[in-house]
């Protein structure tokens, strides 16, 4: 019985294999409706697979929801890009991220906005957010350990919130922080129990206004304060 010798790989053969999977990752992105240019440049050029825990790095260019530490989940690419579109950022805007997580969403906001200031509860996952995106060069962004809503009051204004979690009432604190035509964010528990993500936009004349957007799986949020209306 004939030897087949099968073929050695070549050296460039890693990095075209991942090429692919980055192409086929955003082509996926497209077709599920994310349209908006600069979106889909900051998830090329943001390393999914940094922000993954190292046994599920093979799975970090699928469209899914992965584990982290800390009993928390980093929610699927399409609904992270949902919020970048929704959010509408510009060069100029300050944004406030409660639940910095492992720092894939976080990353991207900093590539869509002027300044970045992320609140994470569990210490672990504040220490670990903070030095990937300092590997990345992202010195734009500041990491804080804590609950957001008891920072708030220190923060100052912030153009854009974006909230990975899902309250009941809004804090007024929350709504005070947002500057005039600013926007919140957030998860919604509907009639059903099912999660929306929704958005509160702060109008001229001072008023709020909400909508939901589209069904979501974000989790309660963690923290007491953030449940103060």
């Amino acid at each position: 019985m004939r030897q087949m010798d099968l073929p050695l790989p070549m050296p460039g053969d890693a990095e075209a294999k991942a090429a692919q999977a980055l192409m086929a990752f955003l082509l996926r992105m497209r077709a599920r409706g994310i349209a908006d240019v600069a979106v889909l440049r900051a998830l090329e050029t943001t390393p999914r697979e940094l922000f993954v825990p190292h046994r599920y790095r093979d799975l970090a260019l699928r469209d899914m929801a992965l584990p982290i530490p800390c009993g928390q989940t980093m929610p699927e690419a399409w609904l992270v890009a949902r919020m970048m579109e929704a959010l509408d950022l510009e060069p100029n805007h300050r944004v406030l991220e409660v639940g910095s997580g492992s720092g894939y969403a976080t990353a991207i906001l900093a590539q869509l906005a002027g300044e970045v200031v992320s609140c994470e509860i569990f210490e672990p996952l504040a220490v670990e957010c903070a030095g990937r995106l300092a590997g990345l060069g992202l010195a734009n962004v500041k990491i804080l350990q804590g609950d957001a809503f008891a920072l708030l009051p220190e923060l100052g204004l912030f153009d854009r919130v974006l909230v990975h979690g899902t309250i009941e009432g809004v804090p007024r604190s929350l709504l005070e922080c947002l500057a005039r035509e600013g926007v919140i964010l957030l998860g919604r528990r509907g009639a059903r129990g099912a999660a929306m993500l929704a958005r509160i936009a702060h109008q001229p004349s001072g008023a709020f206004t909400e909508a939901a957007l589209c069904p979501c799986r974000l989790g309660a949020l963690m923290g007491t304060a953030a449940f103060e209306a």
